[in-house]
């Protein structure tokens, strides 16, 4: 497991946009071969979305022939709801590129039948021939979607009743009300990201420090499910220095000095 540590966020989002408008290039994709991204929304992602519009409308990426999953979606509130992941991504990322809306895949979470809605969204994964790039965030207690503390690390996407603190954090979207917060979702397994043939992660700021300190330091705990990215063979945290606050002084500068010239320098974009 790679390990990146920006200084700041703002270098941070540049760095993972940078790298995955690189990946998108060197795959070429065409419309029967597309390069198939995975996506979170979230707090962590806005700087990398942005840095990635940026990209766009210089006209350095097309995402024409790119073909997303996200991950995870609230059960039961409408996909115009300003605090729906269809909003999210559709007002943070989708509607400033040129991706073809019928290339994006979210769950619904209005569908007659969640567990089919699950099940047929397993298949669409493996119909478009599996995720190249999964990128991700994480909660303060270190899950990965709504994979919550205690989630099978086996797991696929299914409907999962979401922890009181996770509701609670999110409740600062729903006026600081956690009875607005959906209790439900429909969220991706830990088996179907680590299903991707490449995964990052960003990590940022202090309140995420601990969780980090977990994931990097300590085993595979299925109560901070990101941690099973330790056993992905392409698996990338990127992180700042706030999120690193509770690692060991010596865990920070290895990683620092194995990727010092990574660091140093933008992905290529072709």
């Amino acid at each position: 497991m790679r390990i990146l540590i920006h200084e700041d966020y703002e270098k941070l989002s540049k760095w993972v946009a940078y790298y995955i408008a690189g990946k998108i290039n060197k795959a070429n994709p065409t419309p029967d071969k597309p390069y198939v991204l995975g996506l979170p929304t979230g707090s962590s992602p806005i700087g990398t979305y942005r840095e990635i519009i940026k990209l766009y409308k210089e006209g350095k990426v097309s995402f024409k022939n790119v073909v997303t999953f996200n991950m995870d979606e609230y059960v039961g509130i409408p996909e115009n709801h300003p605090e729906s992941y269809h909003f999210f991504m559709w007002h943070n990322l989708f509607s400033h590129i040129d991706i073809l809306k019928e290339n994006v895949n979210i769950l619904n979470g209005n569908a007659a039948d969640l567990e089919k809605e699950c099940h047929e969204y397993e298949e669409r994964i493996k119909k478009a021939g599996g995720i190249d790039l999964f990128l991700g965030g994480i909660g303060q207690d270190g899950h990965i979607a709504f994979n919550e503390p205690g989630s099978s690390l086996a797991s696929r996407t299914r409907i999962k009743t979401l922890t009181y603190d996770t509701v609670f954090a999110n409740s600062r979207f729903f006026d600081n009300d956690v009875d607005k917060v959906p209790k439900t979702a429909l969220t991706v397994g830990v088996a179907t990201v680590m299903d991707a043939k490449k995964v990052v992660i960003i990590i940022n700021g202090y309140k995420k420090a601990r969780a980090l300190q977990k994931i990097v330091e300590e085993g595979v705990n299925h109560m901070w499910t990101v941690s099973m990215l330790q056993l992905h063979e392409r698996g990338m945290i990127v992180c700042d220095e706030e999120a690193t606050m509770e690692m060991k002084v010596g865990t920070v500068k290895y990683f620092k000095n194995i990727e010092h010239k990574t660091l140093n320098k933008l992905p290529k974009l072709k």
